[in-house]
């Protein structure tokens, strides 16, 4: 028998991204590449139009605010000339409400920022047909360096979408309680970039006084004020080709925040003293453990600038949500910290496993450099820890096994209720729930294992 024609491998859905943000692009570039799409860009509503008129696509993705056409002038005249076209538009949150009037006028949805990765590819494989089963492809394998444990699911989830980030250009706000470990993440975005030949500038933003920070970021002249005996090179001078840091950026006051806004825009900046402008050519990091969306409604951070840093947001959980990581973090600092082969008795596994870690990973390193000081053996014990870890372990007696079904049920049922309490807003429901969104997504996953199904 002849053989059977081969056939030609599918077309990928060829998808237009319309943003001015050069981060932005990026972002969404880099991972829909990677996901198999063909990916066309444009940096304005006008050049979107030129596009779709020379050529067919299967999707636009565009943003809303953008000089010249806006992402909702643009949407219209895509609807006259472009009627079956899927748009999603990309909001921030302020421009939720145009962004609901705008699925009026034809809009498929609207992602607000920070983009949710998972969401976005849900959506565009939904509108261009893709099968939702086919696996969310990571970027190729990276190794982690061997200071960093991800054996949680959370944290080996967290890290997964680092692989996807770290490529682009784009500008990446990193959250989570103190001691979670942000500057790690940042370590590591540095390292997986296209930039990881170039320097990488830390600025920890509350531990330099106010008086001295714009010159920490910025440089100055010589002269250019009392003690200004030499001219001084910024961090944002340094960082040109790399990548900057700032971490704990709630701190800075008003404005300040006004400079950083100019940077993430152009890149322009003036040393204090200096009329010439600068330009970096520096990705931002930016981390904070406060809430910057209650921060921005209280007025103490530009909103404006919140959005420009935040183009996506990685959270870290914290440690009493991850405890898969305590005993490798553990033996890390033992390792590192420890002269001889010392090792962990049970009855101090015990108490490391049953602490809730308010400090995190801070807290538990100091609590192992302190109990390696005082052990003289090569045998760890109770005693050696803090007492409120041995206090800890007093209280928390063993549950039995039909207890704990029942507190799983009593979790499941929470988090089904608080679900449909929030419309399957997975943002909100974290919130409510008082867990990180990650763990949330981590526990649905498992849900779903179950047989449970929600939207």
């Amino acid at each position: 028998m002849p053989a059977e024609p081969r056939q030609p491998p599918p077309t990928p859905p060829r998808v237009l991204i319309v943003d001015d943000d050069p981060g932005q692009r990026s972002l969404l570039d880099s991972f829909l590449r990677g996901q198999g799409f063909e990916i066309v860009l444009a940096d304005s509503g006008e050049r979107a139009l030129e596009l779709l008129s020379a050529g067919k696509f299967d999707m636009m993705i565009s943003d809303v605010r953008m000089p010249g056409l806006s992402g909702l002038e643009t949407l219209r005249r895509v609807r006259q000339q472009f009627a079956a076209l899927p748009v999603l538009l990309v909001t921030a949150y302020a421009d939720i409400r145009e962004a609901v009037v705008a699925m009026r006028d034809g809009a498929l949805n609207y992602l607000a920022k920070p983009i949710d990765l998972d969401e976005l590819l849900a959506t565009v494989r939904q509108a261009t047909g893709i099968a939702e089963t086919t696996p969310l492809r990571f970027a190729a394998e990276k190794k982690l360096p061997a200071n960093i444990i991800a054996q949680s699911p959370l944290t080996a989830a967290l890290f997964q979408q680092v692989s996807l980030i770290a490529p682009s250009e784009t500008r990446v706000f990193i959250t989570g309680e103190s001691g979670t470990g942000k500057e790690v993440v940042a370590d590591v975005i540095h390292a997986w970039s296209a930039r990881a030949n170039g320097p990488l500038i830390k600025v920890n933003c509350a531990a330099i006084p106010e008086t001295l920070l714009e010159s920490e970021l910025f440089g100055h002249e010589k002269g250019s004020f009392t003690g200004a005996t030499a001219q001084r090179i910024g961090r944002f001078e340094e960082a040109d080709g790399g990548t900057i840091f700032l971490d704990e950026i709630a701190e800075m006051s008003p404005a300040l925040q006004a400079k950083i806004l100019r940077v993430t825009q152009d890149g322009r900046f003036q040393r204090i003293g200096s009329n010439r402008e600068i330009r970096t050519n520096a990705r931002i990091l930016a981390a904070s453990n406060r809430n910057l969306e209650d921060e921005v409604k209280h007025g103490r951070f530009r909103e404006d600038l919140y959005y420009r840093l935040n183009v996506v947001e990685l959270n870290l959980p914290p440690l009493r949500e991850r405890r898969e990581d305590i005993l490798p973090l553990t033996n890390l600092f033992v390792a590192e910290l420890a002269r001889n082969r010392t090792r962990l008795a049970e009855a101090t596994v015990m108490c490391l496993q049953n602490y809730a870690w308010p400090g995190n990973v801070r807290e538990l390193r100091n609590a192992i450099e302190r109990a390696v000081l005082l052990s003289q053996s090569e045998l760890i014990l109770p005693e050696h820890l803090p007492a409120k870890l041995r206090e800890a372990a007093k209280l928390s007696a063993p549950v039995p096994l039909a207890d704990t079904q029942q507190l799983d049920e009593m979790e499941r049922d929470a988090i089904l209720q608080a679900l449909r309490q929030h419309k399957s807003n997975r943002t909100e429901t974290a919130k409510a729930l008082g867990i990180s969104r990650r763990a949330l997504l981590y526990k649905l996953q498992r849900l779903r294992q179950q047989g449970f199904q929600f939207e």
